[in-house]
């Protein structure tokens, strides 16, 4: 596998080794020991499903006592997906990635705790797996507007199927110090 660092701190990007032949393809989402080589040596103890339509737009989405880490992969179709870096002592603080993700050229983005995640999909439907290093807490989600313009973030899509709690998110520059994620060496975090 090939493994990309990228413009945030901890993020990944990464090209799996694909076996193909007359039959289909096959390839690895997750191998502990090789993630572990390419600097993800958290555990993950969730793992989430989400299909959603064209068009559609969901994030930006965090949480803020317990940051999640995803590993993401794409199982059917393609999604621009974006990363923004909401860590307040990261020197990439307020900064956004983006990837597109396409189940036709296998690719994983790895977003690190404490980094929102939002995606908007570009094909019919899009099915996407990700696993999280930390647990999904109803009570401690928090959210950034996904057209902050402060952050920029050139979505490929002018408009989105986005839900009424999305649409509602505050801009960064709204948002408390207590209210971002809080980042402790505990939860998984490997960027420091």
């Amino acid at each position: 596998m090939k493994v990309e660092t990228g413009p945030i701190e901890g993020m990944r990007l990464i090209h799996p080794r694909v076996f193909e032949d007359a039959r289909g393809s096959f390839f690895e989402t997750f191998h502990p020991n090789r993630y572990r080589e390419a600097g993800l040596s958290l555990p993950f103890v969730q793992d989430n499903r989400s299909i959603s339509g064209r068009a559609v737009l969901r994030g930006l989405h965090y949480q803020v006592l317990r940051p999640q880490g995803h590993l993401i992969t794409l199982t059917r179709g393609s999604v621009f997906d974006v990363g923004v870096d909401l860590r307040p002592d990261s020197p990439t603080f307020g900064q956004s990635v983006s990837a597109i993700l396409s189940a036709d050229q296998p690719c994983q983005l790895y977003l690190p705790p404490g980094v929102a995640h939002g995606f908007c999909v570009l094909s019919d439907h899009a099915e996407i797996w990700y696993k999280c290093t930390d647990l999904y807490q109803p009570g401690d989600e928090g959210g950034l507007l996904w057209s902050d313009p402060d952050i920029g973030i050139s979505w490929p899509i002018s408009n989105p199927v986005i839900s009424p709690r999305d649409a509602a998110y505050p801009r960064l520059r709204d948002i408390p110090t207590d209210r971002l994620p809080q980042i402790r060496q505990a939860c998984g975090d490997t960027s420091r």
